[in-house]
């Protein structure tokens, strides 16, 4: 058999009149064996099992595409997964055939004599770490220490005690011993618990490099140039420690542009691939090419070609399930640009051996992760087939069979991201808009983004999603248990149904001085909102308890009272002018303003508001800063 290769059979076995049925897997790898029984259970709820035609369920022959076919899961922002999740994730990874796990741990994991390392971030336990590999080598898994050595350090570069190896907040300091010994420690330390001999150094996004307290120390010199030796350093510490390493690719290109941005790192004609880079790269050293924005294969091969130019004859390839700024995760986004890439790197002529799906939980990790799975099933069938698509029959059967719940189910979720009518996905199309978090997040009172969505039914819209959601989880409690998960997005579209155009039309009620609709309005739909708000806190707590180390919810739960505290003022100020309405004579609009008597007004509702996006409409990826108020606090 060659690597990689799974081939079932089945028959009726009459040895001794018995009369069972048997089935016979083989593989190579161990994964593979996995992957077949994760077919196998597909095919067990697969109507045809009850006409007794087993052999076309259960034969079939299928070759991996990639010798390594992995998932990055990030542990590092707020939400560290438990050590009990991992396991289930990793169970339901052996049954797709994905052989490779990384834990994104920027400052996640303890190390020995550094306490402020991970302090109150929920960090992992050597022993937690040791575990994880055990149980992913028990199933064929590969579990490769995640870490960064360079950027993204933020999170101990905020301590005093470690402003000696700061460059800027974000970065660490190149040139200095102490950061090296630092690193080395980091390396030491994350590499221990695992039989892997690789390692993912990170080294992306480290914008500013060379510009801070760098610059102070030692001059100006060439941040391209500061990269490659502050690499060379990083490679020299994993090749003494008996590790191969990998990093990101995108500075590279960055710096080779003057432009951080991401339009610097897939400029299609931007190859920083110069002989003086080719030299001074290290040839242990495996670039990954990470891009998660592109549905169309082409600029995908183009950059994996300019990795090579570079000298890097193997780069990894990177894409993603759209987990971060949201709640759920945007599948219809996720498989269009996953079946790009994916089709792109397992090319014959031009692809790539090793991929992984990434998982990101940018602006707070609000997101179920396990909303991504529909997203890394899909990934994983393009791994086991040649064609450019899969098959749809059994991507939705297995699917069920591996993971308890509904494909279709799970990717109507995404809706509550969409509009009613949907935004397509084009060719052009680069990034998935995340709706529902800027509608829940905004102010209630203010609502000054209301204009990007004036033109869409967005009340109906939820409602009707509320409504699907609540059948796929009511009626398919026995066949698909995992659409319990559908909840929180449930619980969301309620509350967006509720809230959306909430300040419409308390401020018609409010402008025609309909005292008694605004009063029912207080009394009815914001009573009803508080409520509903408080049992998508609750809810939302309840399964980040049940995925997620404690540490970490805290940055939510401070949204959830900033929205829930919102809510009480806008009651509590429309009730008060409601009340002044009754004990005075009626206001009207030769009123002066009466400083000494704020009741009398709300000024608030007095505004007409601006769009802020022209153009965009509900098409906008948006951050918590940039949405829960117009106001900057600082």
């Amino acid at each position: 058999m060659r690597e990689g290769e799974i081939i079932t059979v089945g028959h009726y076995n009459n040895y001794l009149l018995e009369n069972k049925y048997e089935i016979y897997v083989r593989y190579q790898r161990k994964i593979d064996a996995f992957r077949a029984l994760g077919r196998l259970l597909g095919s067990a709820r697969d109507p045809m099992v009850l006409s007794g035609l087993h052999d076309e369920l259960v034969q079939f022959n299928e070759k991996a595409q990639f010798e390594t076919q992995g998932v990055m899961i990030d542990c590092s922002r707020n939400g560290v997964l438990k050590p009990g999740q991992v396991y289930f994730l990793l169970c339901n990874m052996a049954l797709m055939g994905l052989n490779m796990l990384q834990l994104y741990t920027e400052d996640t994991f303890e190390i020995e004599g550094e306490p402020l390392f991970g302090y109150m971030r929920g960090r992992y336990t050597i022993r937690e770490l040791s575990l994880i590999d055990d149980y992913a080598f028990d199933l064929g898994i590969e579990v490769i220490p995640c870490i960064q050595t360079l950027g993204h350090m933020g999170q101990i570069l905020r301590w005093q005690h470690y402003t000696g190896l700061r460059d800027t907040m974000e970065v660490l300091l190149p040139e200095a011993e102490t950061t090296y010994e630092f690193i080395e420690k980091m390396i030491q330390t994350i590499s221990r618990p695992f039989r892997s001999t690789r390692i993912h150094i990170g080294m992306d996004e480290a914008h500013g490099l060379g510009e801070g307290h760098y610059q102070q120390l030692y001059g100006y010199k060439e941040p391209s140039k500061i990269f490659l030796e502050h690499l060379q350093r990083v490679n020299d510490i994993c090749i003494r420690n008996g590790l191969t390493p990998m990093l990101w690719s995108d500075m590279l290109f960055c710096l080779a542009a003057n432009n951080n941005s991401l339009v610097g790192y897939y400029d299609p004609n931007n190859n920083p691939a110069t002989p003086d880079l080719v030299d001074n790269l290290p040839s242990q050293a495996s670039l990954i090419y990470w891009d998660y924005y592109h549905t169309t294969p082409d600029s995908y091969r183009q950059k994996i070609q300019q990795h090579r130019d570079m000298g890097c004859q193997q780069p990894w390839m990177a894409t993603a399930a759209w987990t971060w700024s949201r709640f759920w995760t945007a599948l219809p986004f996720s498989l269009q640009s996953i079946r790009a890439c994916v089709n792109a790197a397992k090319s014959k002529e031009d692809g790539v051996q090793n991929i992984f799906i990434t998982t990101w939980g940018d602006d707070g990790n609000e997101c179920d992760v396990f909303s991504s799975l529909p997203a890394l099933f899909y990934y994983a069938q393009q791994g086991y087939c040649e064609e450019e698509e899969v098959n749809d029959y059994l991507l939705r059967r297995n699917f069920e069979g591996i993971c308890g719940a509904n494909f279709d189910d799970w990717v109507y979720a995404s809706k509550i991201d969409d509009t009613p009518s949907g935004i397509p996905i084009t060719s052009r199309s680069t990034a998935a808009n995340n709706m529902s978090k800027w509608l829940l997040w905004e102010d209630p009172m203010l609502s000054f983004l209301a204009p990007q969505y004036a033109e869409e039914d967005l009340e109906a819209h939820y409602q009707t999603i509320e409504d699907y959601l609540s059948k796929a989880i009511e009626n398919k409690r026995v066949s698909n248990p995992l659409n319990e998960r559908l909840e929180l997005p449930l619980r969301i579209a309620k509350v967006l149904s509720l809230k959306c155009s909430l300040r419409k039309h308390c401020i018609a009620a409010y402008r025609k001085r309909d005292y008694e609709s605004l009063s029912e309005l207080a009394h009815g739909r914001i009573n009803e909102l508080r409520r509903e708000v408080d049992s998508l806190w609750k809810y939302h707590r309840k399964m980040w308890i049940k995925t997620y180390k404690p540490f970490g919810w805290e940055v939510l739960e401070i949204r959830y009272g900033g929205l829930r505290a919102r809510i009480e003022t806008m009651f509590d100020r429309i009730i008060a002018h409601i009340d002044q309405f009754n004990q005075s004579k009626p206001m009207t609009d030769d009123d002066e303003d009466d400083e000494e008597d704020e009741n009398r007004r709300i000024p608030e509702y007095e505004i007409d508001l601006q769009c802020v996006y022209y153009g965009a409409k509900t098409n906008l990826l948006l951050d918590y800063a940039h949405i829960n108020s117009p106001s900057r606090p600082g």
